[in-house]
């Protein structure tokens, strides 16, 4: 009735408190009030004419459509008020051409059949009730009217298709509650759990179930997954409705790559006009859309977060203020909840970040159990084995139920603090011993625990890594000392007091070990400082003893890196690289073999060891001999390849090198019969060699090879490196270089949500890209114009890659270092590890192009000058405590001239033949650039399932954005420079929301009813209890209403707020409001009076319709629907009206605490 008569309704729900109707009144200034009997008390004292729809005044009325010539499609269908963060709902403005789209959407994706007989169990104050009421309505199917949609239970309804959350269809499930007619269940308003979908499809006859989200500010649904029950379970929210688009975007509203979590906006025809009376909220919610081509065309900003998955598929990633930060990571809450919700013993969760003691703030999980039979240790191998460790909680608080606010929702604030029962432990068993009793005791006192024992695990317990900083500083302090790595490899109790000890750093005088020295002693060492005890034991690993030790110094920065992933590799080790030769007989394999011990004789590196257990410090011994480990492999003749069974028997996965014995290289080799040749397989250690140390051996087994080792200069002693990188910047010029750099850093850059930096190497994929010629030059010039090398821009380009990537403008990234700037003399022809990582910042953000360059090249230059500090030194003096990384990706810039071989060359080599290497890493995301003098070349290692081809498209377009942006507009900002190649950003702006379908845009909702009653008019179209109603009783009904509050001055455009419950008259009441050309307002009668009170003065509402007894907000004219008498006539009004007036408002939450009125 409200819709014929060309007005808009407010639906208030007489459940909702006085105070919340008053203010949903106010708020909306209805022109007038439709109420029942028994609802018309709750508006005794409203300001606007109250209709008693029980009073039958209005049953006299023409029965003919009222006529409303200037209602259009853009007048307010009805406004719907939802939950506002500061208290006071909000008035969503819905027009009638977002209605209309939705139904017609809803009509193509449900048959007629399907609708047919439709439940109608929602509150009309939740927007889910829009597609219950007309999308049958408006089809030729029928409504029954329910109280709950748990009547079903009763067993007494003939019901085609249910519309309901999760939790009320578990319930339904639970008592058996779905008839065999029912064909089509749609769920939304909660995260859905494959269990349930499962148990609907094993325990029904239901043919599919649909999945449904969206916000009332884009017209009730705006995305939706269809699952079958041949399909089963689809673990994602699906893909736009018609002629709506989705974009995931970053916080610059730049579109995210594919895998990238971002926040969903929607656009298209669904967007409400906005909120009620709340312009600053709408402006701020409702923006222009930049991606589309219509003009004046809008999107809403959600609040929540999504990821495209590769089939255009979104999945939900809960609301953006459900993000947390702990340890400098940003986690979703609501992605944990859901993974914890889908454990079969759990029925609802809820995960909560505490700060119950200041300044610690943890994870905390609250469940209710699905059955006796939880366990929290299960629940935490369930979410370890789904989640990174950081997501973890370290507490699990069993509830019997959630604490609920009045209004139902969930009361965060009641959830308590978890006790020592909500802590995982392994069975206290008391300390023992004085180190292990004063252990305890530090971690009761950092813990916040009553007691711990001997086999308890200090994560477990809820530590975490920046109170693993805490507690060694307070082992030191009990004169117990440790490093972090050993607490992070020894977590027990009991295991850390046996791995405590002291540690010590002593500058040490000039080496002094001589040619035939038969006994090494403390004086005699230059860089390093031991005691008799460690040099006797580092001299026993040595065959032929101190007469075969040359010199003992520390490891190098890198290198110590390098020595702990290998110590940390449960198998394998992921610095054993291989390079694969062919030979064309035994006598070059001789050759190779000797031109190869000759490069080992002449360099200390190839001559060393690492000797680590028992010292206090890592030790590299060089041995004066050292012989070259050869390894003849028998292939077995029904093995296959040859080739493929030397990879399989020395694969680096589960074959390593003896890091205790030199030299750190192998050789393994055999007859390859069926090719007539010999072939050996080189696997190296990366501690012993880098990439520029490989082309110095290559190059001195070339003048073995020819006979020319005299003309060699003499050798470089890798301990000058050493020596340089121990001796020259001091430590504290190091840390204050970077604490300037990374000081207020205290968020790691982990693109793609990578963040395993510790891998095997395995579950890497490579991609190669050669870039185009012209790209290169044009790169070279503009690096030249701009007094930078090319190296500055590539570096800029990878850090728009990953801030793109990773969701934050200002990242940090892992750049490769030569490290031979500092290395001495000679440095550029020394064999060994040079080369170093470490962390660059760059601010993608508000600054130009031009300076992003200029700071760039300042940034790399100055970090040269701290090439030999070690990466561990540089973390530490950020805000992000490992053993969290600062970041997972790296660049390696390497000056990579390809050089045409030589005649000389040639002869050398002949008979052997390079077949091939391998590289491998540890970090999951790893950019190399080759600088090949003219052109340049990308290659990308990257964790499987991240698309190593895709990234180097990234850095492509990168590249191609900043030359032309460096050429046309060097002023500009760099965040709006693009990153996402145009076919990718085609696919997720225009074929992700290819949602285009035609539907009649100048057409009303009540409108198409009205059609519906042309063709149907005797057709059943609304049941509740015993009352039934044709599509022309329907309609006589509502022209009556309408006609009837066109008598008391309701006028298009004009807000009417309902204050009534599930019923017929509900019913009646919002096709009456929209039939005068006017805008609904549903107000939820359970609410507070005070917010229906808002509503109501928010949306101008000028009349609420109620029902007698109903106690609804005041200061309208009040309709009671039981009690008002309805005489005129029943013909439709047919008023004038655009599908563009609003049809109705609804209220959503505030983030203020007032609602949101969304205008639709």
């Amino acid at each position: 009735a409200i819709l014929k008569a060309g007005g808009g309704y407010v639906p208030l729900d007489p459940a909702y408190p006085a105070d919340r109707i008053a203010y949903m009144l106010e708020d909306s200034a209805p022109a007038v009030v439709l109420a029942q009997s028994a609802t018309v008390g709750l508006l005794a004292g409203a300001s606007m004419p109250v209709i008693d729809l029980g009073s039958g005044l209005w049953q006299d009325e023409s029965v003919s459509n009222p006529q409303v010539p200037e209602l259009t499609s853009s007048h307010l269908a009805y406004v719907i008020y939802t939950s506002g963060s500061t208290g006071l709902p909000k008035g969503v403005m819905i027009e009638h051409r977002n209605t209309v789209n939705f139904l017609t959407w809803a009509h193509r994706s449900f048959d007629a059949k399907t609708l047919s007989k439709t439940l109608f169990s929602t509150s009309l104050n939740f927007d889910l009730a829009v597609y219950e009421c007309f999308a049958p309505l408006t089809s030729g199917g029928s409504i029954e009217v329910v109280t709950n949609v748990l009547e079903l239970q009763q067993g007494e309804h003939d019901i085609t298709l249910i519309n309901t959350v999760p939790s009320a269809l578990k319930a339904l499930l639970e008592s058996g509650g779905l008839s065999d007619g029912v064909d089509t269940v749609n769920v939304a308003g909660e995260a859905l759990k494959r269990s349930l979908v499962e148990a609907l499809f094993e325990q029904t006859s239901v043919k599919r179930l649909c999945n449904l989200y969206g916000p009332s500010e884009t017209t009730t649904y705006s995305s939706w997954v269809s699952m079958a029950r041949e399909d089963g379970f689809a673990a994602h929210i699906g893909k736009p409705v018609a002629n709506t688009q989705f974009y995931l975007l970053d916080e610059h509203k730049q579109p995210v790559p594919l895998g990238v979590p971002g926040e969903i906006y929607i656009g298209g025809a669904g967007v409400a006009r906005g909120y009620l009376n709340r312009d600053d909220l709408t402006a701020e919610r409702f923006l222009k859309d930049p991606f589309s081509s219509e003009p004046n065309a809008r999107m809403y900003k959600t609040g929540d977060l999504g990821r495209y998955l590769p089939d255009g598929n979104i999945e939900y990633l809960g609301r953006n203020d459900d993000q947390v930060k702990i340890r400098g990571f940003r986690i979703e809450l609501g992605e944990i909840e859901a993974k914890l919700a889908q454990h079969e013993t759990v029925k609802e969760a809820v995960v909560l970040a505490r700060e119950d003691v200041p300044g610690d703030k943890r994870l905390v999980a609250y469940f209710t159990p699905a059955n006796e039979t939880t366990d929290l240790e299960t629940l935490r191998r369930h979410l370890q084995g789904q989640l990174p460790e950081y997501m973890v909680p370290v507490a699990y608080v069993r509830l019997d139920a959630m604490p609920l606010t009045p209004n139902g929702k969930l009361d965060r604030k009641a959830l308590p603090a978890p006790d020592l029962d909500s802590v995982i432990s392994r069975g206290y068993e008391a300390p023992q011993g004085e180190v292990e009793i004063a252990l305890a005791q530090i971690w009761q006192d950092l813990l916040g625990l009553q007691q711990v024992g001997r086999h308890d695990q200090f994560f477990e317990l809820g530590g975490h890594s920046l109170l693993a900083v805490s507690l060694i500083e307070r082992m030191r302090q009990a004169g117990l000392s440790a490093d972090v790595r050993v607490l992070f490899g020894q977590p027990t109790l009991s295991a850390l007091a046996a791995a405590v000890g002291g540690r010590s750093e002593i500058v040490v005088p000039a080496n002094g070990i001589a040619h035939g020295c038969v006994k090494i002693t403390p004086q005699m060492l230059s860089l390093t400082s031991l005691d008799q005890d460690a040099i006797d034991r580092i001299v026993a690993t040595v065959p032929g003893g101190a007469r075969n030790v040359q010199e003992i110094y520390p490891v190098a920065p890198l290198q110590e890196g390098i020595l702990y992933h290998h110590l940390s590799a449960e198998q394998g080790d992921p610095y054993v690289l291989q390079a694969l030769f062919g030979l064309q007989d035994r006598q070059r394999l001789d050759d190779f073999i000797r031109a190869l011990q000759g490069v080992i004789d002449r360099h200390d590196i190839l001559r060393t060891a690492i000797v680590w257990e028992g010292l206090d410090e890592p030790q590299q011994v060089v041995w004066r001999e050292a012989r070259l480990g050869l390894e003849e492999f028998t292939p077995d003749p029904q093995g296959g390849d040859i080739i493929d069974q030397l990879h399989r028997r020395f694969d680096a996965r589960h074959y390593g090198l003896d890091m205790t014995q030199a030299p750190l290289m192998r050789l393994a080799f055999a007859e390859d019969k069926p090719n007539q040749r010999w072939v050996a397989l080189l696997l190296f250690h990366h501690i012993a060699l880098d990439h520029t140390a490989l082309k110095v051996v290559q190059h001195e087994m070339q003048m073995h090879l020819l006979g020319q080792i005299g003309q060699l200069d003499a050798p470089v002693p890798y301990r000058h490196y050493v020596a340089q990188a121990r001796l020259g910047v001091s430590r504290e010029e190091h840390e204050a270089f970077f604490r300037d750099m990374l000081g207020d850093v205290d968020e790691p850059t982990l693109p793609f949500g990578l963040q395993q930096v510790q891998g095997d190497g395995n579950d890497i994929e490579e991609a190669r890209r050669l870039l185009d010629r012209d790209l290169s030059r044009r790169l070279r010039r503009l690096a030249r114009m701009s007094g930078v090398g090319a190296a500055s821009l590539h570096h800029l380009a990878w850090a728009q890659v990953l801030a793109c990537v990773s969701g934050t403008p200002d990242v940090v990234f892992g750049t490769v270092l030569m490290g031979r700037m500092h290395g001495g003399q000679g440095a550029d022809r020394a064999l060994g590890m040079f080369i170093n990582t470490l962390p660059l910042r760059v601010a993608v953000g508000q600054q130009d192009v031009q300076q992003g360059v200029q700071a760039v090249h300042g940034r790399l230059s100055a970090l040269l000058g701290h090439e030999h500090a070690s990466l561990a030194l540089a973390q530490r003096c950020s805000g992000v405590s490992a053993p969290i990384p600062l970041f997972s990706a790296l660049l390696n810039y390497r000056n990579s001239s390809e050089q045409l071989d030589t005649q000389s060359e040639a002869l050398a080599w002949q008979g052997i033949e390079t077949l091939g290497g391998e590289a491998r890493t540890n970090y999951p995301l790893t950019l190399s650039v080759d600088d090949l003098g003219e052109d340049f070349a990308l290659t990308v290692l990257a964790a499987n399932g991240v698309g190593a081809h895709r990234v180097c498209a990234y850095m492509e377009h990168a590249l191609q954005s900043l030359a032309t942006a460096l050429e046309s507009s060097p002023a500009s900002p760099l965040q709006d420079l693009t990153v996402l190649p145009q076919a990718e950003r085609q696919q997720v702006l225009d074929a992700f929301n290819a949602t285009a379908r035609d539907y009649p845009r100048d057409k009303t909702v009540h409108g198409l009813f009205e059609a519906q009653v042309r063709a149907n008019p005797e057709a059943l179209a609304a049941v509740h209890d015993e009352h039934c109603l044709t599509y022309a009783e329907l309609n006589t009904q509502a022209n009556r209403l309408a006609r009837h509050l066109v008598g008391l001055g309701v006028q298009p455009g004009d807000s009417v707020a309902l204050g009534l419950a599930r019923s017929i008259e509900l019913l009646v009441s919002q096709l009456a409001v929209l039939k005068c050309a006017a805008v609904y307002v549903p107000l939820d009668v359970s609410a507070p009076l005070e917010r229906q009170q808002f509503m109501v003065e928010d949306s101008a509402a000028k009349v609420v319709l109620s029902l007698a007894g109903m106690d609804v907000p005041e200061g309208m004219l009040r309709v009671d629907l039981d009690t008002v008498v309805l005489d005129g006539t029943s013909e439709d009004l047919n008023l004038m009206q655009s599908a563009e007036s609003v049809a109705y408002i609804m209220y959503t939450s505030g983030s203020t605490g007032t609602p949101k009125g969304v205008l639709v």
